[in-house]
């Protein structure tokens, strides 16, 4: 098991909450065209699932999937840069917001396709297991994917082959504006024991908690023990997607949004450090998002001649249109 540092889990949460933030101010401005699926309250589950892997491991996640990318390890200029489709972003600014990746650090790609991260992640994991490497992956999920058939397949393939996959649940209560009650039948843990996997659920935000159980799961997998499902329970502080501050959806009361704000992931980590300590950390992401938005606003927009390059892995290049 990784050993616990509160600083790093406090200086993980509150970078993810202010690049979330910082990244809502350029959605207004105009800078982020199209919007953003703000992590903001979730930010617990991807820092303690991520704190307890190995830099090898592997990883995917959603469209919400900024904070994965960024607790996996992602420089948060060139991810940043990434979403306002600038050629320095960690894919070129081809990838946008719900399809960013970095294979440097072990990140396969946020996905827009809903439960489709969990069947790319069994079959690179199974791959990479083939090849003799020992690593696991983590893929991230939300309770809106739980009836999807691919994640199911998954669930399926991941057991049946042992291959040590953690299936993370980011159980927000809602799939955009459908609470969970109202779409998911039985329990989201029973999918997974359906399929043989251990299951747990736990609080999602508390990022210490998350730690503890994804170590758990991670100590187990990688020596032999087969797939495992954690499902977190979490609030989604902000909305689905940015559009929404604009058409202003009714669908949570607010004394709901009070209540689920109420449980701060940011506020929880930072209570176990000093004042000084986490007034540092603050300080210390600030600066770095300063700089990051610098570099991103910077940045060059990529040449429209260039729009079909990269569609295939043997170079070959796509006809332009015409007769």
């Amino acid at each position: 098991m990784i050993p616990s540092d509160p600083v790093r889990l406090y200086r993980t949460v509150r970078l993810i909450r202010r690049f979330e933030e910082r990244a809502i101010e350029l959605v207004r401005s105009g800078a982020i065209v199209g919007g953003i699926h703000p992590y903001l309250g979730q930010e617990g589950i991807a820092v303690g699932v991520c704190a307890a892997l190995r830099a090898d491991d592997l990883v995917t996640g959603t469209h919400r999937g900024h904070g994965h990318v960024l607790a996996k390890g992602a420089d948060p200029a060139r991810m940043l840069a990434e979403l306002l489709g600038r050629v320095t972003g960690l894919n070129r600014g081809r990838g946008g917001s719900m399809h960013a990746a970095d294979l440097g650090v072990g990140v396969l790609g946020a996905n827009a396709i809903v439960g489709a991260a969990g069947a790319i992640l069994t079959g690179a994991v199974w791959a990479r297991r083939r090849r003799g490497d020992d690593i696991v992956g983590a893929t991230f999920f939300g309770d809106g994917a739980v009836n999807e058939g691919m994640l199911l397949e998954a669930f399926n393939l991941a057991a049946l082959w042992r291959v040590p996959v953690l299936f993370v649940c980011e159980n927000n209560g809602y799939a955009t504006t459908m609470p969970v009650e109202g779409a998911v039948a039985g329990t989201i843990s029973g999918r997974a024991e359906a399929f043989g996997m251990p299951a747990a659920v736990v609080d999602g935000q508390d990022p210490e908690t998350v730690r503890l159980a994804a170590s758990a799961a991670v100590d187990r997998m990688r020596a032999g023990g087969g797939p495992e499902l954690i499902e977190a329970r979490t609030y989604r502080f902000d909305a689905h997607h940015t559009f929404e501050h604009a058409v202003r959806l009714d669908y949570r009361a607010p004394e709901e949004v009070a209540r689920g704000r109420s449980r701060d992931p940011v506020k929880i980590q930072g209570g176990r450090l000093a004042d000084a300590d986490r007034a540092a950390v603050d300080a210390e992401v600030e600066a770095t998002l300063d700089a990051a938005v610098e570099f991103a606003l910077a940045s060059p927009e990529p040449d429209p001649a260039g729009a079909l390059e990269h569609l295939y892995a043997s170079g070959l290049v796509a006809r332009t249109g015409g007769g």
